[in-house]
């Protein structure tokens, strides 16, 4: 099943009507576009999900090791400044970031970009559409991202103010100066 885009600009959908929108089809992994356009993305295969658990499980436990922000799975939805709505595979924000947050807006959507977010290809994923999410999220003030693509062995890195690197066969991933003492093994990935 490929990804399926439903053209929504006529119909303006407030925040509030996309969340319960996304809230009355829990089984449905939906996303919003800056245009406005829904994006309904198909379940990921058990290899898939594996493989992004094992992601989310390293970034978590270093996240509650270092206690320097929080980190997200892929079910968390994020209100970019742009207006999209879009729920990296895995994501970060500083603990600043979080605290500045009211309980509320904690329960719901996040009005935010992340500072770091994952974005892992799947086999029923677009390569150049996953890459134009991941501009997008540079766009709206992600700091550092990682495009891993399993079948290819190669991850394209995202920084602001840098161009793209893309890495072959990497072993592990650093987290730079964004996710300070972070080292994503990738071994278990591949």
């Amino acid at each position: 099943m490929d990804t399926l885009t439903l053209d929504f600009q006529s119909i303006e959908l407030t925040d509030e009507q996309f969340y319960q929108l996304c809230i009355n089809n829990r089984d449905l992994r939906i996303e919003r576009n800056a245009n406005g356009d829904l994006i309904i993305m198909p379940p990921t295969g058990g290899a898939t999900g594996n493989r992004n658990g094992r992601l989310i499980q390293q970034l978590f436990n270093w996240s509650d090791r270092y206690s320097t922000g929080i980190a997200f799975d892929s079910s968390t939805g994020f209100i970019l400044p742009n207006g999209a709505n879009r729920s990296p595979d895995a994501s970060w924000i500083p603990i600043a970031k979080w605290n500045a947050l009211t309980d509320e807006q904690k329960q719901r959507f996040l009005p935010l970009c992340p500072d770091f977010a994952i974005e892992l290809l799947s086999p029923s994923d677009n390569l150049a559409k996953t890459q134009a999410k991941m501009q997008e999220y540079l766009d709206n003030g992600m700091v550092l991202g990682w495009l891993i693509n399993p079948s290819q062995q190669q991850v394209e890195i995202y920084r602001q103010g840098k161009q793209i690197e893309v890495v072959d066969a990497p072993i592990s991933l650093s987290g730079e100066d964004v996710l300070s003492g972070f080292v994503l093994d990738l071994q278990p990935i591949w």
